[in-house]
């Protein structure tokens, strides 16, 4: 007899491991256990999401016809996967497993687990994704950089998506540039998607409450969808009411409006329940049939064919060095308010109530807000890596390690973007109605009151000129900076200095 292991973020019928295996001869194992659960303190409703969908999804494989065990936490001694096996199922003739997503834990199963569980382990390649992981490294072979646009237009030909024979649907390969409009409310919002929960979904929210108390976030407000015909829906309802206007708004922050008209995909992907292809599929029917037009789409398509491909690529091209770079040497700690919200920055204290209420944050609230905020800081990267792994439901390591420490903290250097998502105030005050309700200044850098984005910015700029003065496209912003009076200089860095003195109290 033959054990398939189905990781928690592997609810998919299409698993590898799932055709690898025999449906009358052969069993299949699920297990909540510590290891996973507590290696840094997720979110309450990322465990619960997790923790449900694995529930749901050995139903389904029950129903399938599959023979499975599934082991519940709380209800089980074996803190992770190994000794789970070891002590359980030390007769059986093969392990298999499909590849991880996480290094740290493909580490131990290729290191391990064949020597400690005492049976032999197959470990499958993930043929979830578009791009292989051998492809990506053929593709980087001999680049010094890489560039997402250029690996995004392999495999917009690979997979043929918005593809017109041999060119681009449009004729252009990227629209990003008509993506960049605020929200000023003459648009309707799309309705609310909300789920039932059932018994299942009950039991697991209140094993949560109870056993990871001290854990961020509150389970009053989960509303994720945790099975596979409530992710389905979730696809449709983006389709017809969101992805409509997706491009023109996705980069638009507002007070109180958490969602606007992103996709709230990420997490059902990243965990198997949705394909990926099937999403990029609906999304490109609806430009076809008239229903979504090409900037959306494509701007869509390209978050998961491109960013989302191109992350996992790096990611397994470069770990585990990778993981430890700190190219600008930050040292910092994060402050308290990433954790309690409590901060006077408006946009700040937004971004972080959504995260706290629904362990989400859109792409421009995570990299212009939070992820910037932490860059201008100097925060080191380990620890703004590792509070983003916490608290998103959608964050797993492959995926949120390299957007963290190469496209928010440019700590690899430029590897993956050539220049630093560092911004002032004003792109906040430009996307976003935030500036309006806060405090602070954002017309202003060196006064007690300005925007501390903005003199954190130029001490930012100021303190790494050595890094940045001879990249191409920083060239006009150290032109700006050679020519602002001296004194205005001195008085934007005092200012910032107070605030990096104690970030805690902003």
């Amino acid at each position: 007899m033959k054990i398939g292991l189905i990781l928690g973020d592997q609810l998919s019928l299409n698993l590898p491991t799932l055709q690898h295996l025999n449906k009358s001869k052969d069993r299949l194992v699920m297990a909540e256990v510590d290891d996973e659960a507590t290696y840094v303190k997720h979110h309450k409703q990322k465990i619960a999401l997790i923790f449900s969908a694995m529930r749901h999804f050995a139903v389904d494989l029950e129903k399938a016809g599959w023979q499975v065990d599934y082991y519940c936490y709380g209800e089980h001694a074996f803190r992770g996967f190994a000794a789970l096996i070891s002590e359980k199922y030390a007769d059986a003739g093969e392990l298999v497993v499909t590849r991880c997503g996480e290094y740290r834990l493909q580490y131990q199963i290729d290191r391990d687990w064949e020597r400690c569980i005492g049976v032999p382990v197959t470990c499958l390649d993930d043929s979830r994704f578009l791009c292989s992981t051998t492809f990506f490294q053929q593709w980087a072979q001999g680049k010094k950089q890489l560039r997402m646009e250029f690996f995004y237009r392999e495999m917009r030909r690979y997979s043929g998506l918005l593809m017109e024979g041999d060119e681009p649907a449009g004729g252009q390969w990227n629209y990003d540039s008509n993506n960049r409009q605020p929200y000023t409310g003459k648009t309707p919002l799309p309705p609310v998607l909300t789920f039932e929960h059932d018994d299942i979904d009950r039991q697991v929210l209140a094993l949560v409450e109870e056993q990871f108390p001290s854990h961020m976030g509150s389970l009053d407000s989960f509303q994720w969808g945790t099975t596979r015909e409530q992710t389905q829906q979730a696809l449709a309802h983006f389709i017809e009411h969101r992805l409509p206007y997706f491009g023109d708004y996705q980069d638009a922050m507002v007070t109180g409006e958490d969602t606007l008209f992103h996709s709230l995909l990420s997490p059902y992907i990243n965990l198997g329940l949705l394909d990926p292809m099937v999403v990029c599929q609906a999304a490109e029917q609806a430009y076809y049939s008239g229903d979504a037009p090409l900037n959306a789409v494509e701007g869509f398509i390209r978050q998961i064919i491109g960013w989302r491909e191109y992350v996992r690529g790096i990611y397994w091209l470069l770990m585990p060095d990778y993981a430890n770079e700190n190219r600008l040497g930050n040292t910092r700690d994060l402050p308290a308010y990433y954790w309690t919200g409590d901060t006077k920055m408006h946009c700040m204290a937004e971004c972080l109530r959504n995260t706290i209420d629904h362990a989400y944050a859109h792409h421009i609230q995570r990299l212009m807000v939070t992820g910037n905020f932490a860059l201008l800081l100097g925060v080191l990267p380990e620890a703004i890596c590792q509070w983003y792994l916490e608290v998103y439901a959608d964050a797993f390591d492959w995926v949120e390690l390299p957007n963290t420490l190469g496209m928010v903290m440019h700590a690899d250097g430029g590897y993956l973007g050539s220049k630093p998502y560092a911004a002032s105030g004003s792109y906040i005050n430009r996307m976003s109605d935030y500036c309006k309700h806060c405090q602070y200044d954002v017309k202003t850098a060196s006064e007690a009151y300005s925007c501390p984005f903005n003199s954190l910015y130029w001490h930012f700029i100021h303190r790494h000129r050595r890094q940045f003065a001879g990249n191409h496209r920083m060239k006009m912003i150290y032109g700006n900076l050679n020519r602002m009076d001296e004194a205005k200089v001195e008085a934007i860095l005092a200012r910032a200095q107070s605030l990096l003195a104690d970030p805690d109290a902003l």
